[in-house]
């Protein structure tokens, strides 16, 4: 049972670094709508 528990939470661990990371790409990544418009205000 032990061994159920520690697999557990290493996948919770992973999944977490994978969602961590996914989200992390995401936020810099640039903006191509965003990017134009700002270049354009300036």
């Amino acid at each position: 049972m032990s061994n159920f528990w520690s697999i557990l939470i290493l996948v919770i661990v992973l999944a977490h670094f994978v969602v961590g990371f996914g989200y992390l790409m995401y936020k810099l990544s640039p903006k191509k709508g965003k990017k134009n418009e700002n270049r354009s205000a300036n």
